[in-house]
């Protein structure tokens, strides 16, 4: 059982070229005592399914979720297939997460834009298949299918998560998810209101609102970090957030819809030609730092000193998420925080939480 079951952290924060720095990743965070490593897919060394392979194949006790896959990448039986081998191969320890995606990338790509109700259509197939049935005759959102079948036999009790944002993302992760990812940089307020409108669905799904696990993402940024590293992990991640789903963020927040205007108008970011976390100069990030993030936006994270980052970890739970994902930073960089909290802890709290993310029990 690992120290920390409602702490998570992700593998390969950020952009990568080197995926085999996952293994040391995860031998350190299970070393720490952090009870998640969360594996986010991008299309160049980050293949979600082989990185949650690399993982179940070299440890013993963390759980493992990827958050988040997009289900019209892969066929749903190669999903399915995907998810059971995991599944068995981490004894269990294994979730599926699925998202919206990133439109304008799905609109490049020739894929069809991600819809709720293919959400709904697909995670039902994938639980027939795990359940040992078989899919026939299908005509759906998710597409149509002929026959999918994989084991009679399988009674696989495999958790999905959801990746939310927006109020019609939480609606349905309350409605059909085993747990929920919020997104990185949400105030406490809106954080606090994505719990309760979560927990609603649930209700109105029939569901125990208690049994969906809900976890914040949370920007960890020590102050012992380098200047340069922590502005790309802070002022460079929120850039680059605001350049490709802005609207989504601050409309969630609450926050002013024209200083996102004027950060996406100036010269400095349309002509950026990249992410601004990946391509950015700290002197770059500096000046859009001082010249377009209010300090609200930006204090919507983990920084200072570890005992700060580890108040901030408790601000969470205060708002009601029942785990944290502490974003974008290693587990070597993340052990100073886990120290901090160490001490502010209640262990008694989370003595219930399982190793698996997408399950409350």
């Amino acid at each position: 059982m690992s120290e920390f079951p409602e702490l998570g952290c992700y593998g390969l924060a950020g952009h990568s070229d080197s995926p085999r720095d996952l293994l040391d990743e995860v031998a350190r965070a299970e070393q720490l005592g952090l009870g998640s490593v969360f594996l986010s897919e991008r299309f160049n060394v980050k293949d979600a399914a082989v990185l949650a392979g690399a993982v179940a194949a070299t440890s013993s006790g963390i759980g493992i979720g990827t958050a988040a896959t997009n289900h019209n990448t892969r066929h749903p039986l190669v999903t399915a297939t995907m998810a059971t081998t995991l599944h068995r191969l981490s004894g269990g320890r294994y979730a599926l997460g699925l998202g919206r995606g990133f439109a304008p990338l799905m609109e490049v790509m020739g894929l069809p834009q991600v819809t709720s109700s293919q959400l709904r259509d697909v995670v039902g197939i994938y639980r027939t298949l795990w359940s040992g049935g078989a899919v026939a005759g299908h005509d759906g959102p998710a597409g149509r299918f002929g026959f999918l079948h994989q084991d009679a036999g399988f009674d696989e009790q495999i958790p999905i998560l959801m990746m939310a944002i927006g109020d019609r993302s939480l609606d349905l992760a309350g409605e059909i998810a085993d747990g929920v990812v919020l997104h990185t940089f949400f105030t406490d307020a809106t954080l606090t209101r994505a719990v309760r409108r979560v927990r609603a669905a649930a209700e109105r799904a029939g569901r125990d609102p208690a049994s969906v696990r809900i976890w914040s993402v949370l920007a960890t940024v020590p102050d012992a970090l380098p200047e340069e590293l922590r502005l790309r992990k802070l002022v460079g991640r929120l850039a680059t957030y605001l350049q490709g789903y802005g609207e989504v963020l601050v409309r969630a927040n609450g926050w002013d819809a024209a200083v996102l205007d004027r950060f996406r108008a100036d010269p400095a970011v349309t002509g950026a030609g990249g992410a601004l976390d990946a391509i950015g100069t700290p002197a770059q990030l500096a000046d859009i730092a001082d010249r377009f993030l209010p300090a609200d936006w930006l204090a919507a994270s983990a920084s200072g000193t570890p005992a700060d980052c580890a108040g901030r970890v408790a601000d969470q739970f205060a708002a009601g998420a029942d785990s944290v994902i502490l974003h974008g930073a290693t587990p070597d960089e993340l052990a100073p925080v886990l120290d901090a909290w160490r001490q502010v802890r209640d262990p008694g709290a989370f003595a219930s939480l399982p190793v698996n993310p997408g399950r409350m029990r």
